[in-house]
């Protein structure tokens, strides 16, 4: 009777044959490096203090990008929009261009936060969620998957930049 009572109400889900086909949980993921890129910098613009705390823009004015199965250069036509956050955090923003060396025009907006060293003085590794639009084609599969990146620095770099190397999950 509770049976029928649960049904009635349709408080009992039918399995589908859908459900049934679907695949079992996949294993933990693993990271394979798409590309390394020297991302150059251009003057920090400040815009000041906003409603959610200090904004500055940084343009981004070009750069390389290698990897196993693409590289090109960085179009110097982005920025990355910058907000310094009360938890001592810089949310990061960046909205940039890739073009392939086969002239495939890719946009990447790259989100992460920078955030200030833990007490002891050990710095924190900066993780950024890049997204990736790409035209149908070659590189189609780039909006098709997860990805993970890191942020750092090269001291045989000399003028202002960021090394972004981004890994696809797999």
């Amino acid at each position: 009777m509770k049976r029928l009572l649960a049904a009635a109400l349709g408080l009992i889900v039918p399995v589908t044959a859908a459900a049934q086909d679907a695949p079992p949980p996949e294993a933990e993921p693993g990271l394979e490096l798409l590309y390394r890129s020297v991302v150059k910098l251009g003057q920090m613009i400040p815009v000041g203090e906003t409603a959610l705390g200090m904004r500055r823009i940084i343009p981004i004015n070009g750069g390389t990008f290698e990897g196993p199965t693409m590289r090109g250069e960085i179009l110097p036509m982005g920025w990355d929009w910058q907000l310094d956050r009360p938890d001592g955090c810089t949310q990061i923003i960046a909205d940039y261009f890739l073009r392939t060396d086969d002239g495939v025009v890719i946009n990447v907006v790259n989100s992460g936060a920078l955030c200030r060293p833990a007490e002891d003085g050990t710095p924190r590794p900066v993780r950024t969620s890049p997204v990736f639009e790409a035209p149908r084609g070659r590189y189609e599969w780039l909006g098709q998957g997860g990805y993970i990146g890191t942020l750092g620095f090269d001291p045989s770099v000399t003028e202002p930049h960021v090394i972004i190397t981004v890994y696809r999950a797999n």
